[in-house]
Formats: C-alpha cells, sequence, structure tokens
C-alpha cells in the first residue's frame, strides 16, 4: 500500500488542475494563501508553490498565468529570494505583489531599495492616464484606498515597462510591460483593505491572461467524482466520519461515485462535545443513505491518552488509534475496503508542513497522526479544496444545513482543547462549559465561524463561591469568523452576552473560576491553542 508520507502531498496528477489553472509563486509572503483564495474567488483554479522551484517543474503545472507574491525578504540582501530563471521569459502573463513587483525591477533592469519612509496600512494609490486605459485598472478609481506593507520601493523603472500608479512615500507604486503581460503593484491587492483589490486581480486574470473563469461548484463535483471512479474502480471503501461538514462532504462525493462500495464508520473516541455522539448518528441516519457502522471506543481512547500532555503527541496517537478502530470495523465486515477516505483540506496538509515547502504549524490528526504501517490507501478528495469550497460542494450535493453549517470542530476532539491531561474529569468538565457556550452564542452562529472552548487544566486561578474562597480553573472563549482557516479574526461580542456567558459557565460549571476571552488574530495565533 502507499505510505502516508507520499499521499499527503498536493500530487500533480491527482489535484484538480485544468487548462485554466494560476500558480501563484509564494516568496514568504504572510497572506500568499489569501491571494491562492481570491483567484478562486475569480473562479480560476489555482495553487500555492515555493520561489526554489524550477521554470520546468512550474511549467508541469500548465499554468495559463503566474502571481508573484510578497515576502518579508529585502530584494538587496544576500541570498534574497529571487524570481525562477526564465520565468519572466517563458511568455506566460505575470502579475507581481510587493516584493515579486521589486523583485521583477532589479531583475529587468531597474532597480528597487530602501526606502526614505515606509509605507504601512492604508495608504491612497494615485493612477495616472496611462493606467487609466489599461485593462488592468479598467474600473478602478483613479484615487483609491490600498494597503501597503513595504520598507523597500522601485526606483527605477525597467526598460520597456510604463509607470502607472504613485502614493506619497513610494512614486513607483504599479507598473506593466504590456507587450509581455507583466504587470506588478507595491500594495496589497489580496487584502480586503484595498478597495479595488479584487478588482484589480480579475481585471489580470481575465483580461490580460485571457483565463475563462471554470472553477465552479459543478466543476469541481464533476471533476472530483471522475477522479475518484477512476482511482476505486469497483472496489471498496470505508470512510472515517465525525459528524464534521468535512468528512461528511467527502464521504458524499465518494458516495456518489461509487454508491453501495462505501461504507461510512463513526468512531465514538468520547472526545465529542456533550450528546454529540448521540446527535451525528441521528444527523446521518436520517438524511443520507451512507451504511453507518457504529464503533465505541470511548474507554480505549482514554487509556491511550493517560498522562499525555504535549499536543502532538495527542495527536498522533488518536490518529492512530483511529486506524485501529477503522481496521477493528473492517475485520467485522463481510467485505475488505481497500481504501480510507478522510476529509483533509489543503489548510490541513499547509499547517501540518506537508504541502510545497511549507512549515509544520501543528499536524492535523489527518496527516501527521497516521500510522507508517497503513493498511488502507487513501482517498481525499477535498484535500485542495478550501473550507467555504467544500461547504458549497456539500450544498450542491443535498447535505442539510445542519451539517453544512456546522461549525468546524477538530478530528482529535476536545482533547486538543485541554491543556493538560485528557481525563474524563476534564473532558466532563469541558463538556459542560462548552455546551453552556454553544447554547449561549446560537443566535450568533452566522457571526462566528467557530468557537472553541479551552479548558486549562494545568492552571488554577483564585476565586469566590459562596462567600468562601474557590481554587478552581479557568476557561477559555475563542470566538473566531474565518471564510478559508488559513486566516481568522476575533468576533466582537456585546458585553451583555459575555458577562451571561461568565455568569453561567462559573455558575452552572463548579470547577470553573474564571473565564477568559482570547482575541487573537490567525496569524499569529492558530485558532486551536494546541
Amino acid at each position: 500500500m502507499a505510505k502516508i508520507a507520499a499521499q499527503n502531498k498536493l500530487d500533480i496528477s491527482k489535484s484538480a488542475i485544468n487548462k485554466n489553472s494560476v500558480v501563484v509563486i509564494d516568496f514568504g509572503a504572510q497572506y500568499a494563501q489569501l491571494i491562492t483564495r481570491r483567484v478562486r474567488e475569480a473562479q480560476i483554479f489555482s495553487i500555492l508553490l515555493p520561489y526554489t522551484y524550477s521554470l520546468e517543474k512550474i511549467l508541469q503545472y500548465k499554468p495559463q498565468a503566474i502571481i508573484l507574491t510578497g515576502g518579508p525578504s529585502t530584494v538587496s540582501q544576500n541570498n534574497a529570494p529571487k524570481i525562477p530563471n526564465g520565468l519572466l521569459d517563458a511568455g506566460i502573463p505575470i502579475f507581481a505583489i510587493c516584493y515579486g513587483f521589486q523583485e521583477i525591477a532589479n531583475s529587468s533592469g531597474g532597480a528597487a531599495g530602501l526606502a526614505k519612509k515606509g509605507e504601512y496600512g492604508l495608504v491612497e494609490a494615485k493612477l495616472n492616464e496611462k493606467a487609466i486605459k489599461n485593462p488592468l485598472f479598467k474600473n478602478v478609481a483613479k484615487n483609491s484606498q490600498v494597503w501597503m506593507s513595504h520598507k523597500v520601493v522601485v526606483k527605477k523603472l525597467p526598460p520597456d515597462y510604463i509607470h502607472f500608479a504613485s502614493s506619497k512615500e513610494t512614486p513607483i507604486a504599479a507598473f506593466g510591460n504590456p507587450k509581455k503581460k507583466i504587470y506588478g503593484v507595491q500594495w496589497h491587492p489580496e487584502v480586503s483593505h484595498t478597495k479595488y483589490g479584487q478588482k484589480i486581480l480579475e481585471n489580470f486574470l481575465y483580461k490580460i491572461a485571457n483565463i475563462t473563469p471554470n472553477w465552479t461548484t459543478d466543476y469541481i463535483i464533476s471533476e472530483k467524482i471522475s477522479q475518484i471512479k477512476s482511482q476505486i474502480k469497483n472496489k471498496q471503501a470505508i470512510c472515517g466520519l465525525s459528524g464534521g461538514v468535512d468528512s461528511a462532504v467527502a464521504a458524499a462525493l465518494v458516495n456518489k461515485a461509487i454508491g453501495k462500495n462505501l461504507i461510512c464508520v463513526f468512531v465514538n473516541h468520547g472526545l465529542l462535545r456533550l450528546n454529540e455522539g448521540t446527535q451525528v448518528k441521528k444527523d446521518f441516519e436520517s438524511s443520507q443513505n451512507f451504511k453507518l457502522k457504529i464503533v465505541d471506543d470511548r474507554k480505549i481512547f482514554l487509556k491511550k491518552l493517560k498522562g499525555i500532555k504535549d499536543p502532538e503527541q495527542k495527536r498522533k496517537i488518536i490518529g492512530e488509534q483511529f486506524i485501529r478502530s477503522f481496521e477493528k470495523a473492517v475485520k467485522s465486515l463481510s467485505c475488505q475496503p481497500e481504501f480510507l477516505v478522510q476529509g483533509t483540506l489543503y489548510p490541513d496538509i499547509v499547517e501540518s508542513g506537508k504541502g510545497e515547502n511549507t512549515a509544520n504549524i501543528k499536524s492535523h490528526h489527518n496527516v501527521g497522526g497516521l500510522p507508517d504501517d497503513l493498511n488502507f490507501d487513501l482517498i481525499e478528495p477535498l484535500k485542495d479544496l478550501f473550507k467555504d469550497e467544500v461547504r458549497s460542494i456539500g450544498k450542491a450535493l443535498g447535505l442539510p444545513d445542519k451539517i453544512i453549517n456546522r461549525q468546524p470542530f477538530p478530528g482529535p476532539g476536545l482533547a486538543v482543547r485541554i491543556i493538560g491531561e485528557v481525563n474524563q474529569k476534564n473532558l466532563n468538565i469541558l463538556q459542560k462549559a462548552d455546551a453552556v457556550a454553544q447554547q449561549v452564542l446560537k443566535k450568533y452562529n452566522k457571526q462566528i465561524w467557530q468557537c472553541p472552548v479551552v479548558l486549562l487544566a494545568e492552571v488554577k486561578t483564585v476565586g469566590v463561591k459562596g462567600d468562601s474562597r474557590h481554587y478552581g480553573l479557568p476557561i477559555v472563549l475563542r470566538p473566531v469568523m474565518s471564510q478559508d482557516a488559513m486566516t481568522a479574526d476575533w468576533v466582537y461580542l456585546p458585553k451583555s452576552v459575555l458577562t451571561n456567558l461568565s455568569n453561567r459557565i462559573t455558575n452552572e460549571v463548579p470547577e470553573i473560576t474564571r473565564v477568559i476571552l482570547d482575541i487573537t488574530q490567525k496569524p499569529p495565533g492558530t485558532i486551536e491553542w494546541e
């Protein structure tokens, strides 16, 4: 069987790459994933690759356009990232942002260097008359708000390039070479703060690169079903159904492709929310025509996790035991499935360090937690998709709203929301506090993408209950909003709501003496604490 290390990378032969693909070359930008998302919002498939890739390797992706990202480096420093050799002369339309913009200047006979004064945050960009006549800036206001973040500027325009825009501290803030279809801007069009950012990106993609948008929900479903059929053929597959939207959509896609040859297994590991095991069974059996087998391994998971406090170790233990539970389920079947279906998403692979030259932020249970001796071949139909794309697919496949709109919940469950040992006592405390939070925040579900509730099981904090000293535990609430799971912001809640949350949790969960609100964005913080 194929080893997991090979399976969990984005294999171009298995990605939904089509003739309208866009490659985003990453120079280490904070917003690199966001650029990729913006291209997909324009209904064009995009994929992120490192700047270290050769032109030959980039061309394997058959890009119809290239986007160069920003990055933290300075173009003049030693060992600064460079544009892949030959890329500017490959005849492919190119759009460059921030660092990529500066690097094009340096690589094409112009010059970039330190500015007298950097620009950060909201800035007014001014287009000149040449810009207004260029298709890149069609329907873009002459003076508009953009988001800048740089201390380096283009000081000399490359030969055959046209100057298009400037700002207070940046004389050359945009340029282009219409003949070679190479354009660039100093600002960040991908962030929402740039008023006409998406319009500029779409002008480049549609009017300059002449790409026809076809990355639609119907197209993705058709391609995925075709790939699944080709991979599984007439064999059988087993799907790890967690109750979350990712595994549900993965199961629905595979079910559409192979029908009765799919068996869904719900492993109750005991790390779910209060009464969620019963609810998952009810939801799926009432809404989907899946073969559903339930494995109750709550005692086994708790035994395996006894004394374990390290978060990465928790994830690996849970990931491996999931597979052992699947294997046990398979032995009780009259058939022998050869494939395991998982709801792994693109952000899961990226954050687990299994993308293209990406750092390991935290091992996703589907990626870093699987054993090397896996007895199944993996089917991961969603591994090149973002969360909002997955929800759209689920809706098109007829999954009910209560599944599609379910708040994301980690596969390892509450184990990664307990800072400390995972035992029945800590689970009971967290389940009760989480249930209160879910109930109070229910009417805010449209604003809140998810609200992890975290138990600091190793921290004791003094409180007062019943007019006497009470030494208990703190709980952390993290209400966040996000579109793609790669970036997130905290959700503002009225004081009355927060007061109600705090009062109810500390009154209804006697072990809790303090409620804390986490207002950290992502980045720098991840969604989960562990």
